[in-house]
């Protein structure tokens, strides 16, 4: 109609034009013209109220409906009956829009490769069981973190480590499916956290034995092997247990608990389970206090060295000394390495802690050195540092500016270090001990060595774990055994160290076997550096002799 109106107009106006002369009539026309225009217009915008004016209407209104949630409703029935088609395919939209949805919120709640319930839905499902048991009910939360998963890993690769998952988590569906039958009340909620972390929550038990019973049968499940594509792979797992609410009334603190527990069994060895306790959570504290202290300590100057002598048998003279941390605490008092360096490993600090260290050993030595003190000085090396890819760099550059010769230093290195450390690592060490520095590895004896790689690394000392020697004077088995390590050492042609000796019955065995050198508080105990110099000053002028 609009179309139509303005070809009516256009044809009145040429003829009013043709044949009207006069302005005045002109305009009139004019005016007439615009007024029936108007007319037409104005009858082109009742249109709407047509049937199909109508339906679109109703249409939009159920699209603006969207915004308020509504991907239920049907299309209007106006839509259906005047736009069939139209309405077909919104349906078919809405429809599709709501699978979307639900495939997305599936994705977002479920783990993609074990198909259980993720860290959120564990959450959120949790905290509902846990707030709808009865009150006087007990609860039970289970940590569950596979032992040497890694290795599965970066042996296989991760495809299959996925699959060790998906079997890992059919073997605790069929744990909580037995306690299901056994009748334990309320269904378990079983679930994937992240990695190797799975998680079960039992809102309801009758005592902390049960959940106990529950998480030995985990880890028996699990530590049976696993057929994967022809391979037989033996993982384990350690098992954390808290029980509602004696150690926490709510999901997180009852997760925190039964971590910290889980933890502790990891720590002991894997392939077990322990159960939340007072002293775990004092020993769990101390550590995070530690921790948070250990941030600032090394800023606040709270670190010193002690150092303790070492002595040649052949001589009987100092030969060097071993730098042996300490954290003088500003309300603890003097602390040992024991009681915060394993927590400074875990954290990181240590590779800080470590930086300290090396700036203190080189200006100590600059120092010793300025007044004609030649003596070696040992120090650790975390594996820590050995991860930063500058570590060697930095540490060179350290001796440099001091103007210390590395002649002087001696880097101890773990028996785990040692044995699994990069050729590249071995290629810096190599370096370090061809420009004078002594390499030495120390607690040989604790772990896992390799003898290849003990046979070709720059080394020029090996330091007996006092493990090793402890019941040397009263054990024919231990002396067998210290006889056997002293000989592999020197087979490689390193000499052989002897820390911890406490007693002189010790310091005799040890010589008799060919031990080179010993330190230990039969000889001397750990000291400051003033009372370390006084004391070599006094042993040098006495000729000390340990024969």
């Amino acid at each position: 109609m609009s179309g139509a109106a303005g070809i009516a107009s256009f044809l009145f106006s040429m003829v009013a034009f043709l044949y009207i002369t006069r302005f005045n009539e002109q305009v009139l026309a004019s005016i007439g013209a615009g007024m029936f225009c108007l007319l037409i217009s104005y009858i082109a915008s009742e249109r709407p109220n047509s049937e199909s004016a109508r339906a679109l209407n109703a249409l939009g209104d159920r699209l603006l409906a969207v915004e308020q949630g509504d991907l239920t409703s049907p299309t209007p029935k106006s839509v259906r009956e005047c736009m069939p088609k139209l309405a077909t395919a919104v349906d078919s939209l809405f429809a599709e829009v709501r699978a979307s949805i639900e495939n997305a919120h599936a994705l977002g709640m479920y783990d993609p490769v074990t198909s259980l319930p993720n860290r959120l839905h564990f959450r959120a499902e949790a905290d509902k069981m846990l707030a709808a048991r009865p009150a006087a009910t007990r609860a039970a939360m289970l940590f569950v973190d596979l032992d040497r998963f890694k290795n599965v890993n970066d042996s296989l690769g991760h495809a299959r480590g996925d699959q060790l998952l998906i079997m890992v988590a059919n073997r605790l569906r069929v744990v909580v499916t037995a306690e299901l039958g056994e009748g334990t009340g309320q269904r378990p909620l079983l679930a994937r956290l992240a990695g190797d972390e799975f998680t079960i929550f039992f809102p309801e038990i009758e005592e902390a034995a049960d959940a106990e019973r529950v998480a030995r049968r985990i880890a028996l499940a699990i530590s049976e092997p696993f057929e994967l594509h022809g391979h037989s792979v033996d993982i384990g797992a350690s098992v954390g247990v808290a029980i509602g609410p004696d150690h926490g009334t709510g999901i997180e603190s009852l997760m925190r608990a039964a971590d910290i527990a889980m933890y502790r069994a990891k720590n002991s060895g894997g392939g077990r389970y322990c159960l939340f306790s007072d002293e775990l959570a004092a020993e769990h504290q101390l550590k995070v206090d530690t921790e948070a202290a250990l941030s600032e300590a090394v800023q606040r100057g709270e670190f010193v060295l002690a150092l303790q002598p070492q002595l040649s048998f052949a001589t009987g003279e100092v030969s060097g000394a071993e730098a042996l941390l300490r954290w003088n605490h500003p309300r603890e008092g003097m602390r040992s390495p024991g009681t915060f360096i394993p927590i400074a490993e875990q954290t990181g600090i240590i590779a800080d802690i470590g930086d300290w260290v090396i700036a203190e050993v080189a200006s100590m030595l600059a120092e010793w050195h300025a007044q004609g003190i030649k003596r070696r000085l040992a120090f650790n090396v975390s594996p820590r540092q050995l991860d930063r890819a500058d570590f060697f760099q930095r540490m060179r550059a350290s001796f440099s500016d001091a103007g210390v010769p590395l002649s002087l230093v001696e880097l101890e290195f773990t028996e785990s270090a040692a044995m699994e450390c990069s050729e590249t690592v071995l290629t810096e060490i190599a370096a370090l001990r061809r420009d004078g520095a002594s390499i030495a590895i120390d607690d040989f004896g604790t772990g896992y060595s390799n003898i290849a790689r003990l046979r070709s690394m720059p080394l020029d000392r090996v330091k007996l774990d006092p493990s090793l020697i402890v019941d040397i004077e009263s054990s024919e088995k231990a002396r067998v055994v210290v006889q056997a390590v002293i000989q592999l050492v020197k087979g490689v042609g390193a000499e052989v160290v002897a820390e911890a000796v406490e007693n002189v019955a010790q310091a005799d065995i040890l010589r008799a076997m060919g031990c080179e050198t010993v330190q230990g508080f039969v000889f001397a105990q750990p000291m400051f550096e003033e009372e370390y110099l006084s004391w070599t000053r006094n042993a040098d002028r006495g000729s000390r002799s340990v024969a």
